[in-house]
């Protein structure tokens, strides 16, 4: 039986310039980076160190090649803050592309892209 949500693998073009969107500008940590020499390389971040959820960035093309069956589009991911005010306005400081921040049944949420305009979604719960 599945008893834990520990990784979301994130399919991106260029790995260092991911790596850089998420730990300076989101202020994600990165908790494991492996580079086995011969093309495959990971990174893994997670909103805090020792996070039971993390990202593994992973190059596009690479997995492409090896597995071509692999659906490797951005998965629809939804995060949580306690300020969903304050996350806003820190992200459009720092040049992130946002959405409007709205309110909706549960909420008040707003999206926001990546450097690969894959966008993802920050709610706090009502």
């Amino acid at each position: 039986m599945i008893n834990q949500f520990c990784q979301i693998m994130l399919y991106v073009n260029d790995q260092d310039q991911a790596k850089r969107f998420w730990t300076e500008k989101v202020g994600f940590v990165v908790a494991s980076e492996e580079d086995n020499g011969q093309g495959f390389r990971y990174i893994e971040i997670a909103a805090v160190q020792g996070a039971q959820t993390s990202f593994i960035l992973h190059n596009k093309q690479f997995i492409a090649q090896m597995q071509p069956e692999l659906n490797l589009g951005t998965p629809s991911i939804m995060f949580f803050t306690d300020d969903v005010e304050g996350l806003y306005q820190a992200f459009k400081d720092k040049e992130i592309t946002v959405g409007d921040l709205v309110s909706i049944p549960g909420g008040r949420v707003f999206n926001f892209a990546d450097d690969e305009n894959n966008y993802f979604a920050v709610m706090q719960k009502q």
